[in-house]
C-alpha cells in the first residue's frame, strides 16, 4: 500500500510539474535583445547557397518600443556580384508568435518576410515570387 501511495504522489507531482512548465509565449518583452545569424540559405533552381559558410553575417536588435537595428554584410551577395553591406533600421512588431519588420529605407529580404518567435531565437524561411528560398535562424 505504502508503494502505491508513493507512485501516486510521485505521478501527482510530475503531473503538476510538466502540467506548470507552459511553453514559451513570446511577449514584447521577452523577445528583446540582440540576434546573430545562425543558419542562412538561399536556394534557387541553381542550388543552396550557404552564406555563413560564404562568410555573411546578420545581426538583429530588437529594441523596446518596437525599434529595430541591425547589419546585413553578404560577401558577393550585392546585384552584380558585389558585396551587400545594409544596415537595417527601422520597426519591428509581435502578433502572436509572428514578428514582422519595417524598414522603409532599407531593400533587403529581411523585412519581406515574416520572422517566428521562439525562447531565444528568430527563424525565417521563406519562398520569394521569383522562387527563391530563403532560410534564416537568428540566436540571441
Amino acid at each position: 500500500m505504502r508503494l502505491l501511495l508513493s507512485l501516486l504522489t510521485a505521478a501527482a507531482i510530475l503531473f503538476s510539474i510538466v502540467a506548470c512548465s507552459d511553453s514559451f509565449k513570446p511577449t514584447t518583452d521577452n523577445v528583446l535583445g540582440d540576434y546573430s545569424v545562425q543558419t542562412f540559405q538561399a536556394t534557387d533552381t541553381s542550388g543552396t547557397i550557404d552564406w555563413v559558410q560564404r562568410g555573411a553575417t546578420l545581426t538583429v536588435s530588437l529594441g523596446p518600443f518596437g525599434v529595430l537595428s541591425g547589419h546585413l554584410v553578404a560577401p558577393g551577395g550585392a546585384e552584380g556580384g558585389g558585396d551587400l553591406d545594409q544596415l537595417l533600421i527601422g520597426d519591428w512588431t509581435l502578433s502572436g508568435d509572428i514578428i514582422t519588420f519595417s524598414m522603409p529605407a532599407v531593400d533587403s529580404f529581411v523585412d519581406e518576410m515574416p520572422w517566428i518567435a521562439s525562447e531565444n531565437r528568430l527563424s525565417g524561411d521563406h519562398t520569394f515570387g521569383d522562387g527563391t528560398r530563403i532560410r534564416v535562424v537568428l540566436q540571441k
